[in-house]
């Protein structure tokens, strides 16, 4: 056993798997799971998984119950918070014409209806102006925004975007157009010119709060705007507006964006999900009831992967500002009718990037110059859809394990855009800004773990020798590093639902807070079957006879399906476990993430 907690050994003596992970366990330090047995009350493997999540011994408790009371920040520690409340709020008791500029993402979509509600319940009926990202591009432009002032408006509010838009935002000052950007984006310096800037990472903003969404930044924006008509005395004749109300659309952010569920983030995530729950939001009840799931307990399932990629479709291949009317509506026809268009362009985009998904794969393994052993992939091909190659990449990503940028060409206009999405501990926000420095893009921007670019289509070549020079130091380390972290070995028996039950407390899970991973050893695969979209499904069996239905999610071209398939001999199997409770029953599934042979002598 290592100092922190870790097997020197592969969990189960696996060093090798046929994703070509080694497993281990997920690494803990002794002392500190004793201090949180002692503090909170907890088992040990409930305590090795809070340590193993970095969480210390004064977080504990925060984590496992997080409130906004406990950890909402203080509005003025955000640069320029205040300033943004002051303007706002200025423009509101003046009649200033204003506009929401929002991104067209779920984050984008969330902040907006943030707005809009506060604004509405102030009785002013904001509009919302969203890009078309096929024609436009991501975020503001000179054009859009002398469109808007033509148009009568002379303050813009952009959220989700902005931080970066140097050029537009000197646009408009130029034509006299006040701009409030409220963004999370990673930003190299501060463009001059705006109204206020509010953005956690911004380099003077002192709030500590990088990890939140847009939609997170637009909450604490609107306890600022509470705070500032309170002193204004705007309540005097009408009731302040409740902004727990809304954590829904905070937490749809949070979730949705993938950004780090700890602290204040935590507890928008959490308390959001109660939020949810109810299903107050027409918008969202109504998207639930045409995806035909249930209107329960909401969780990160539901937010994350039922809600969410229907309210991006409409700014992947549909209209952009779909998703932002969906969340801000308050008439339920109009809800319902979103609804069911969101929903159709969701299947749309679900074939589309299957096709981009497929096409991908072929040009990666047989038609291009993939090198197995380089740091970066970068696809490109005519006539892919910018408003998918995110999703695709992701796939891509997770297929071969080190950062991919799947680009769209347009030959005519000489252009190639679109998506990379990054292994951990490679920052491809930081290359892709690079690599705007250095010339090669003609516009890009994004996060670590994410980013997009815009660049001439003839020097896709030369942007993928970049990345590849400037992530090899990267993904070397994070190679050395791509382990698979293991909370937990189970038998298929009751054990299993037992230590579910346990790790239940754990809830939400995303970054920052991994949803548990388990091990099953030595099984084997029984009535093991393709089922289509490339998934398999089988039951897995130890030698006592304990059998637990089990799903390998696309992976029937890969080396772990097709081991699924073949049967034969026990192996271990690591995935999540997951509640079965499709038509009443009361069951588990297991979601197989890798599988390994089993060692002549395991662990």
């Amino acid at each position: 056993m290592a100092a922190d907690g870790s097997s020197v050994a592969g969990f189960l003596g696996v060093e090798r798997s046929l994703s070509g992970r080694r497993w281990r366990s997920r690494p803990a330090e002794a002392a500190l799971v004793r201090e949180h047995q002692a503090r909170l009350g907890l088992s040990e493997p409930l305590a090795r998984a809070l340590a193993s999540r970095g969480i210390g011994a004064e977080e504990g408790a925060s984590f496992l119950e997080p409130t906004l009371k406990a950890l909402f920040p203080d509005p003025s520690t955000f640069a320029d918070m205040d300033t943004a409340a002051q303007v706002l709020l200025d423009a509101l008791e003046h009649a200033t014409p204003m506009v929401v500029f929002a991104d067209y993402d779920v984050d984008g979509a969330s902040s907006a209806a943030l707005l809009v509600r506060w604004f509405r319940a102030m009785g002013l009926d904001l509009p919302i102006y969203v890009p078309d990202r096929l024609i436009e591009g991501f975020g503001p432009s000179p054009a859009a925004f002398r469109h808007l002032y033509n148009q009568g408006a002379r303050l813009v509010i952009t959220v989700d975007c902005g931080a970066a838009a140097h050029g537009a935002l000197a646009a408009a000052g130029e034509i006299g157009l006040e701009v409030v950007v409220i963004d999370h984006h990673l930003m190299r310096d501060i463009p001059t010119g705006v109204a206020a800037l509010v953005n956690p990472n911004r380099p003077d903003c002192g709030s500590s709060q990088g990890v939140l969404a847009a939609a997170g930044v637009t909450l604490v924006l609107l306890a600022a705007l509470n705070r500032e008509a309170r002193r204004r005395g705007l309540f005097a004749g009408r009731p302040e507006p409740d902004i727990k109300s809304w954590l829904d659309l905070a937490a749809m952010g949070a979730i949705c964006d993938v950004t780090r569920l700890t602290g204040f983030n935590r507890a928008i995530a959490a308390q959001g999900l109660k939020v949810l729950s109810s299903w107050r939001n027409l918008g969202l009840a109504a998207l639930m009831e045409v995806a035909g799931a249930k209107m329960e307990n909401a969780g990160i399932f539901e937010a994350g992967f039922v809600l969410g990629p229907r309210i991006n479709a409409g700014g992947r291949i549909g209209r952009s500002d779909l998703g932002a009317r969906l969340l801000s509506t308050e008439d339920p026809a109009e809800a319902m009718e979103l609804a069911i268009e969101l929903d159709r362009l969701n299947s749309e985009r679900r074939s589309v990037e299957t096709r981009i998904f497929e096409e991908a794969v072929e040009l990666i393994e047989h038609a291009s110059n993939f090198d197995a052993e380089a740091p970066a992939i970068v696809v490109a091909k005519e006539g892919w859809h910018p408003g998918v190659v995110g999703i695709v990449a992701s796939r891509l990503r997770e297929r071969y394990r080190r950062p991919v940028f799947v680009l769209g060409v347009d030959p005519e206009a000489d252009i190639a855009k679109g998506s990379g999405r990054s292994q951990p501990g490679v920052n491809l926000g930081r290359a892709v800004q690079e690599a705007q420095v250095a010339g090669l893009l003609l516009a890009g921007g994004g996060h670590p773990m994410a980013a997009g670019c815009t660049l001439r289509a003839g020097l896709t070549p030369e942007f993928r020798d970049f990345l590849c020079d400037r992530l090899a130091a990267e993904m070397g380390r994070a190679a050395e590093e791509d382990a698979l972290d293991i909370d937990v070995l189970v038998s298929p028996g009751a054990a299993a639902r037992a230590i579910l039950d346990l790790f239940s407390v754990l809830e939400p899970f995303g970054p920052g807070a991994p949803e548990p991973v388990y091990a099953l050893a030595d099984v084997r695969a029984e009535r093991a079957q393709p089922v289509r979209g490339g998934h398999v499904r089988c039951f897995l069996a130890d030698g006592a006879g304990n059998r637990l239905k089990a799903i390998a999610w696309r992976s029937g071209d890969t080396p772990m399906g097709r081991r699924l398939l073949a049967g034969g001999g026990s192996f271990h199997v690591a995935g999540r476990l997951r509640r079965d409770d499709w038509q009443g029953r009361d069951g588990l599934q297991f979601e197989i993430d890798d599988v390994a042979e089993a060692p002549r002598s395991s662990d």
